[in-house]
Order: structure tokens, then sequence, then C-alpha cells
């Protein structure tokens, strides 16, 4: 095999590769051999099929299997002999070949930068600590009451009204016909959610317990049942209890029922949760912050085939008339992704940092621990793909990195309080959603703002 450098531009090279019609010609030999002892044909007692024959029938199939496994092998070991850390897959044009004749072809590879790192001892690192009002914690808490209604009988004559919950039973027909799931015991609404049906719950106002009432409904159009959906029923519903809300109380019974110790305890458990939504949104534009600053610290060219790589990925979804609209905005931010992906991975290569098979396994458990009731979903759908363990394998990666640029970097502390931390927010999710930028975004480019979870008690 000769190998030569055809041309060299950049992060492109063009191997000229050849392979003498001797050694294919072996290859064939050997390979026909080899069927030769493995077929089995009538009118020929195993293994003694003549070798004509052999060639005659399954000379074709056995040249192409035999010149795919001299490129691939080829390919391989020229780029090896030429020290190219390959980009992306490389592609192979065939000059000469044919039975008989020398194969001729070239190989176009596309090999990675070299990647010289720069200090990061400048970077600018914001570490903001927020100062959660007083105030937001009093709402949070009335919020909280507000879900949390107790509901006592109303007094005997006491009609039904929009805030009441509504315990009845129900019997219904459509085109005046029983059907699977007819009837209902104690059934429960409060009235003015429309939870139920649409419009059921008005029909419901102004009764008395023990009062039966004719509710006219349609079925949902994505009732289990396609003969039922939209359908017209007629709900005969007798009234069992009328229950008025009380305010609830916010005190230690409360909070008790919550899974604090107290009220003091149950404000500081909201305020600790506060803290770490707000956290988590000014970590993302912190993390932000730092990959613009390794961008512009760091020059270098990028393998053309993965940047179009990446934008075959970024707009897959997308029509035509999308992607050619955006064009330069994908083209742009494809290459950004590139080129923080390989400074990231230059910088973890270079400390030797990695993900364990246990850090994984961890990461797993958070998960299970915020989903009750779904751990073996969880859990099968990790181990049934494999993918998925290995994107969030690259994200634990990828926050080891951060973590580590941001003790070495200067840490610029800034206390705020709610208001200025909705601002900082505000303000960099306007910013970001200016930029033209394909639908399905990476996590670092979507809008960041503190979630709203339920109290729970680590």
């Amino acid at each position: 095999m000769k190998v030569q450098v055809q041309s060299k531009k950049g992060l492109k090279t063009i191997l000229s590769i050849v392979i003498d019609k001797e050694t294919i010609q072996k290859k064939l030999s050997e390979r026909l051999l080899e069927l030769q002892k493995e077929v089995t044909l009538k009118g020929f007692r195993p293994g003694k099929v003549p070798s004509s024959v052999i060639k005659k029938q399954f000379g074709k199939a056995v040249y192409g299997d035999v010149i795919d496994k001299l490129l691939k092998d080829s390919s391989s070991s020229a780029i090896k002999s030429k020290n190219i850390k390959v980009a992306g897959q490389p592609k192979i044009d065939l000059k000469v070949f044919g039975e008989g004749k020398d194969l001729n072809y070239t190989l176009e590879v596309d090999s990675f930068p070299e990647v010289k790192l720069h200090s990061f001892e400048n970077l600018k690192i914001t570490e903001y600590k927020v100062k959660i009002d007083s105030k937001i914690i009093e709402d949070k808490l009335k919020e909280i009451a507000s879900q949390h209604k107790i509901f006592k009988d109303r007094k005997s004559g006491e009609k039904s009204k929009i805030g009441d919950q509504i315990i009845f039973d129900y019997s219904a027909t459509s085109d005046g016909k029983k059907f699977e799931g007819s009837e209902g015991k104690g059934v429960q609404i409060e009235l003015g959610k429309d939870l139920f049906l649409k419009g059921f719950d008005e029909q419901l106002v102004g009764l008395n317990v023990n009062q039966i009432k004719k509710v006219n409904a349609v079925l949902p159009a994505n009732h289990p049942k396609k003969e039922l959906a939209n359908k017209k029923t007629i709900f005969d519903c007798k009234i069992l209890k009328i229950q008025s809300p009380e305010k609830t109380l916010i005190n230690d019974e409360l909070s008790k029922n919550l899974g604090a110790k107290d009220l003091p305890d149950l404000k500081n458990l909201i305020e600790k949760q506060i803290s770490a939504q707000y956290k988590q949104a000014l970590d993302s534009i912190t993390k932000k912050e730092i990959l613009e600053q390794l961008e512009k610290l760091h020059s270098f060219n990028l393998p053309s085939n993965l940047v179009d790589n990446e934008i075959s990925i970024m707009t897959q979804n997308l029509k035509a008339e999308e992607k050619n609209k955006h064009k330069e905005s994908n083209l742009k931010l494809a290459k950004s992704r590139i080129k923080l992906g390989l400074i990231l991975n230059e910088f973890g290569e270079k400390n030797n940092l990695k993900i364990s098979e246990e850090e994984i396994k961890i990461e797993i458990q958070k998960q299970v621990k915020g989903m009750p009731g779904q751990e073996k979903m969880i859990f099968d759908y990790y181990q049934k793909n494999p993918a998925a363990t290995q994107n969030l394998k690259g994200s634990l990666y990828e926050e080891k990195i951060i973590n580590h640029i941001k003790s070495i970097g200067k840490i610029l502390k800034k206390e705020v309080n709610s208001k200025e931390a909705e601002n900082i927010i505000s303000k960099f999710n306007k910013i970001s959603s200016q930029k033209k930028e394909p639908e399905n975004k990476t996590e670092s480019s979507r809008n960041i703002k503190p979630k709203s979870k339920k109290i729970s008690k680590k």
C-alpha cells in the first residue's frame, strides 16, 4: 500500500492511496478458497466444489466484500501512519478499481485543531447571593394555604355557591343508554374550577342537600371510548353534602401537615427553596458568561464537517424555509457550540476530569428522589436507553468542568435582593430571545427563570 499526502489546507487533508492488484488478487484467492470449503452446491460433495464454479457464481460478490474490507483497513492504516486525529467521518473517492487493476482512491480527512488553552485566572465569574424579601415568603405562605383548604358542612337550608365543595352521586345516560363509567358515588368537586366536565359546575349552583338535579354535559373529545367522545350526556345528580371553605390558618398545625416542625421552620424551608431556585437561574447566567469569555479568549480553525453536522442536528426539525431564513445565525451558533465543546474537552483532559459510574448513579438517584412514585420508570429509562445515560454523563462532565473553571477564575461576589435577581434574569432572557436561533436550542440558550416547586424538606 502506498500513501501520499495529495494536499493539505488548514484542517483538511487529502490522502492518495494505492493498493496494488497483486494484494487484491491474494485477498480474493484467500476468500474464494474459504468459500470453497464452506459452500454446498447441488451436484458436488461438501468442500469439493471446483474453484472455477465458486468464482463464476460468487466472484462479483466476493470482489465487492474484499474491496470494502480493504478500503476500511487501508484508510484506517493510512490515517494512523500520518498521525491524523480525525474529526468526523472521512470521505472516500474511488478513482481506479476493477478486477485485475490496482485500487486507487483518495481519502478526505478533517482533523481536530490544536487547542492551546489560555490562562483562566482572569476570567470574571459572578457569584450571586440572593437575599429573599420577607414579603415573598409571606406570599408563598398564602399561596400554600390557599392550596390546602379546609371544607366544613354548610348549615341546613344553605344553598350551594361558587367556591363550595359538592359531594354527590350520579347516574348518567347518553342517547338514553347507560355506558361504562356512567355511575359515580361520593364524587367531590369544587364549584368554579370546572375540572369535572365543561359547564358542569355552574349547573350545581343554588342547590340544597338531598336535591336531585339533571345536568347536561358533553363528554370529552379524548374519552377512552371513541364512541362516547363529544357525546351529549345527561347526569342525574343527588347532592349528598355541601361544604364551604374556611380560611386556612397559617400556623404550626399547617406547617406540621406540610412536613415542617413549626411555622418558623416552614418559613425557613420556603426561604431555602426560593433561594435555591434563584441560584439555579443565576448560576445558568454565570455559566453563559463564562462560556462567552472562553469563546472570545480562544481562536482556532474548526473542522467543516463537524460544523455541517452540528447545523444538521440543530435544524433537523425545521422546514427548508426556516433553515434558509436563519442560515447565518445557525452557522454562527453551530461554530460556537463546536468551539466551546473543543475548549471544554481540552480543559477536561488537561485536568484529568472524568465522570465515574458512581457519579452517574448518584445523579439518577437524585432524579428518582425528585419524582416519587416513578422510580421504576426512571430506572428502566436509563437501562433501556444507553444514549440517555451517555447524555447524562455529558451533562455531568460539562458541569464538573465549569465548576473547576470557577475555582480558577476571579470570583466577584454579588449580593442581590429578590427584585434585583428578577431584573437580572429578565434582562438575560430578553437578550437571549433577541438572538435568532433554531427552535431546538441547547440548555444554555433556553430562557432561564426560577422554577416553582412544592415545598419539600430535605
